[in-house]
């Protein structure tokens, strides 16, 4: 496959190197003049090709992860911090201050989130948007949960006021496929809640932070957020070992994840807050309107090249339709665009990993030696730094396909004659988070959902796996998660219930009663945030 080279728009070109060269900590841009790491893109600014150099980066080291740990831990300062002890109202302002200036920064976030991991610009704008609204969103619930603390409580002869109280330091990890959104999702509800924050940018959609760190800079107290780059190993290796960590905030894979728990010397003091990978299946039962199956389907398993761990990475389809169905899914697949992220219609697009096209051959290759074919004519056609979708047919469970998550353009499809097949499979996989189930007789859905709830986290009836809408709970059971992610949920993942009490008497009425009418506490208040 050849892809032809066009024009680079102007407004999307790289007109001169991005170079970060200060990391924040302890309330300073600090400068860095050590060792960088180049930045570099898979998408190619000429027609011959050529990976393009984006900028570079600070590799920072260990002395420079415990500055960072330190700077959270004296923000923190055992809960006697000024942004743990603040009043909500004020924590809310500091982040009104930095959505405000985020916004500003929208032009040259989404444009790198073209760049660095090939997303295409009405996803990329999406992606920015929504982190805008999520931010809004989180800022309303926590008010909520504020209103809803603004009072006394009495049971047996005892007053309770009860709050949600931060939970300490926290190690934010985020994705590279969500550089933007699934980073944030995790940064700012630990924020808001009073939690400091460490945050490393993913491998990959590293630069795209930097638009951003002046907002950070300037918008919170001193310490409160600390930015870090380098590799994952250097810097929070030392960190976990530190035992100062109370949060692992992580999206990625659960390998990583056990790693970094592992290093913290007392894992029954460390709370986890972790999106990880999953093996979503869609199961097309015989009576689905096909077309509907055929449609969710392919942006399920192909949105953003495949590469999302809500998408769908095997495709299981009742034996009497298979062959139909199979025909025209393989043919849509080939319909899709391929382009640069920018290019209208693109649906698919240069992959960010320099490896990912080589690995996906691999499942194809492997799959191919053990039965399977590719159904569709463009399936494994190679550029330089794509790899066109290849739906796999027939699939059997001795295929790497079936077992690994691809995470990228290739679907393996399995045909079933009993609905048991594809229940035992999910019951036996390591991965629990959502399945997507296609038909419309309720006799035979009723049992099928009520045995589906109990092995995955979201059923999603004749529509593809998502996220969204991030009001929504976000977690799923075995590898797949540890905690919950939604605006509401998450502000609970990353706070504890805390409170004051009292036994019900004149001498204790009356403190209380001087605490409330003279404003002293930061805590004890029942004023009410509108």
């Amino acid at each position: 496959m050849k892809q032809p080279f066009k024009e680079i728009p102007q407004a999307f070109k790289i007109d001169s190197l991005l170079h970060q060269n200060t990391y924040l900590v302890n309330g300073e841009l600090k400068p860095w003049k050590g060792e960088t790491a180049e930045v570099y893109s898979t998408i190619s600014s000429t027609s011959d090709y050529k990976q393009t150099l984006l900028g570079t980066i600070p590799q920072l080291g260990e002395k420079e992860a415990k500055e960072a740990l330190d700077s959270a831990t004296l923000a923190y300062d055992n809960g006697k911090g000024l942004w743990p002890t603040m009043k909500v109202g004020d924590r809310i302002a500091c982040m009104e201050t930095f959505v405000d200036q985020m916004k500003t920064k929208r032009e040259e976030v989404v444009k790198l989130l073209m760049w660095e991991i090939g997303k295409n610009l009405p996803d990329s704008e999406k992606e920015f948007d929504r982190t805008v609204d999520y931010i809004y969103d989180t800022i309303e619930a926590y008010k909520q949960i504020d209103r809803d603390s603004a009072k006394f409580e009495k049971n047996s002869g005892v007053h309770a006021h009860i709050r949600r109280g931060p939970l300490g330091v926290v190690l934010c990890l985020g994705p590279y496929n969500y550089p933007l959104n699934e980073t944030f999702t995790l940064l700012i509800p630990a924020l808001i809640m009073g939690n400091p924050v460490i945050f490393k940018p993913a491998k990959l959609g590293v630069l795209l932070i930097s638009p951003l760190l002046d907002a950070f800079q300037s918008s919170f107290p001193e310490g409160v957020v600390n930015i870090v780059y380098g590799r994952g190993r250097v810097l929070a290796t030392p960190i976990m070992q530190s035992g100062k960590i109370d949060v692992l905030a992580l999206i990625g894979n659960s390998n990583s994840a056990n790693a970094l728990q592992s290093q913290h010397p007392k894992g029954n003091r460390l709370r986890m807050v972790l999106g990880l990978e999953a093996k979503n299946p869609a199961i097309v039962l015989p009576d689905a309107d096909l077309d509907l199956a055929v449609e969710e389907c392919i942006a399920g398993t192909l949105s953003f090249n495949g590469q999302r761990c809500t998408a769908l990475k095997v495709l299981y389809v009742h034996e009497s339709i298979i062959e139909e169905f199979n025909r025209r899914f393989a043919y849509k697949v080939d319909q899709l665009k391929f382009g640069n992220p920018w290019e209208e219609g693109a649906k698919l697009t240069p992959l960010p990993e320099v490896d990912k096209p080589g690995y996906i051959q691999e499942l194809i290759d492997d799959a191919k030696a053990k039965g399977a074919k590719v159904l569709n004519k463009k399936g494994g056609e190679t550029t330089e730094n794509f790899i066109f979708p290849a739906v796999l047919y027939p699939v059997s469970k001795d295929m790497r396909v079936f077992k690994e998550e691809q995470f990228g353009p290739v679907i393996p499809i399995v045909s079933f004659s009993d609905i048991e097949e594809p229940l035992d499979d999910m019951a036996e996989s390591n991965y629990g988070q959502q399945v997507s189930l296609f038909g419309k007789n309720v006799h035979t859905l009723s049992p099928l959902i009520d045995t589906l709830v109990n092995l995955v986290c979201r059923v999603n009836l004749n529509s593809s796996c998502q996220r969204g809408p991030d009001v929504y709970p976000f977690t799923g059971r075995k590898d797949s998660a540890y905690g919950t992610l939604s605006v509401h949920d998450a502000l609970r993942s990353f706070s504890i219930r805390t409170f004051v009490a009292a036994k019900d008497n004149a001498y204790n009425n009356a403190i209380l009663q001087e605490l409330l009418e003279k404003k002293t506490s930061n805590f004890i208040s029942t004023d009410y945030i509108l």
